[in-house]
């Protein structure tokens, strides 16, 4: 198979560079009949007709097999070959359209071959498979293809409800002026964040990214050892800093690593402003990537001791903030907590941040 694709590709650079199909209309010769003849053989030995029609699904088959069959018969029918190419006036247009064809089902042939013979191999459970070629053979699979990689249920992004004004205790007066840019941008989520399906999750990782409880365990369990294997190859991350890799089997594509302060005692500004850059800059992360939406789980409030009441502040007006600079840069930004008390928290105070249309009522 290679062999024939190599000489097929041999066979069409002949034609770029003054072969027979070069030449000018009148000097067409028993030549080039027998090149175009060889062109339809050696296309017709790589594979049968019915396997090509299915390699093909954008139809360059078909024009490959109309280009090596009526084209070149009809051109070069009878035996002066000068006098038909003169009444033909058109056929070297068309057999120059024809081996360009020829070259593009070449290389989608090439191509087709690849993904197959990737995707047949894709082994998400052995740290034995190479990380890189299975996050770049995923990320270039369309949906469908990549859900049968899933190693979780999984909920897709149009079932995640944007967040409704109305829900939430009114604040007495809004930080922030209402922005109709981003009336549908914001979702308050209670769940497991794994099995969302968006562009991409951040991850409330610890400095080695190697894995650890809570959120951190989930996301590494549910995307599988190549997550680790790609995490090694990072060198850790320093707190408030942001790292991207690929989602492996978990629905979303991408996992936005970064970590949060620790808070021994009272929150200082040191611990605010490590947790603010944790939110801007997964943010900046997944913009820089093309990321489109982006769900959050609540950082730093487990272990690391953050008070809830206090980080929820921090995490609704970073990303206020961010999307007044960068609102068309993003679809959707998830807020995904799992305790029924992060979610009063959240409920609660969305209104500050992102207030309606609906006048304000004062909770007094």
């Amino acid at each position: 198979m290679a062999f024939q694709m190599s000489t097929l590709s041999a066979r069409i650079r002949l034609i770029t560079s003054g072969g027979p199909l070069s030449r000018s209309r009148g000097d067409f010769s028993n030549d080039s009949v027998g090149f175009s003849v060889k062109l339809r053989n050696i296309f017709s030995a790589t594979q049968p007709k019915r396997q090509v029609h299915s390699l093909f699904r954008t139809g360059i088959a078909e024009r490959v097999d109309n280009f090596s069959t009526a084209t070149v018969l009809k051109s070069f029918k009878g035996q002066n070959y000068g006098r038909a190419c003169r009444e033909k006036s058109g056929t070297v247009y068309r057999i120059a359209i024809g081996a360009f064809g020829v070259t593009t089902a070449v290389a989608c042939l090439h191509a087709s071959a690849q993904v197959a013979m990737a995707e047949a191999h894709l082994n998400l459970d052995s740290v034995k498979s190479n990380w890189n070629k299975v996050k770049e053979t995923l990320l270039s699979m369309g949906l469908e293809d990549r859900r049968k990689h899933y190693r979780s249920s999984f909920l897709a992004l149009k079932d995640i409800p944007v967040w409704n004004q109305e829900r939430g205790a009114a604040a007495v007066k809004p930080h922030f002026p209402r922005n109709e840019a981003l009336d549908n941008k914001i979702s308050l989520f209670s769940g497991d964040i794994t099995k969302l399906e968006v562009d991409g999750i951040v991850n409330a990782a610890n400095k080695t990214l190697l894995g650890g409880g809570g959120v951190d365990g989930a996301i590494h369990r549910t995307a599988g050892p190549l997550l680790k294997c790609e995490c090694a190859e990072l060198d850790g991350c320093d707190t408030g800093q942001a790292k991207i890799t690929g989602g492996y089997g978990l629905p979303a594509k991408y996992v936005i690593h970064t970590v949060g302060p620790i808070v021994m005692g009272a929150v200082g500004e040191e611990e605010r402003s490590r947790l603010r850059e944790c939110y801007w800059n997964s943010l900046d992360c997944a913009t820089s990537e093309g990321l489109r939406s982006v769900a959050f789980p609540c950082i730093s409030t487990g272990v690391y001791g953050y008070p809830p009441e206090q980080a929820v502040d921090v995490a609704l007006k970073t990303v206020r903030e961010y999307l007044n600079d960068h609102d068309h840069s993003l679809d959707r930004v998830i807020f995904c907590v799992f305790l029924p008390s992060d979610y009063e928290l959240y409920k609660n105070n969305l209104p500050y941040y992102f207030p309606g249309d609906v006048p304000v009522k004062s909770k007094l």
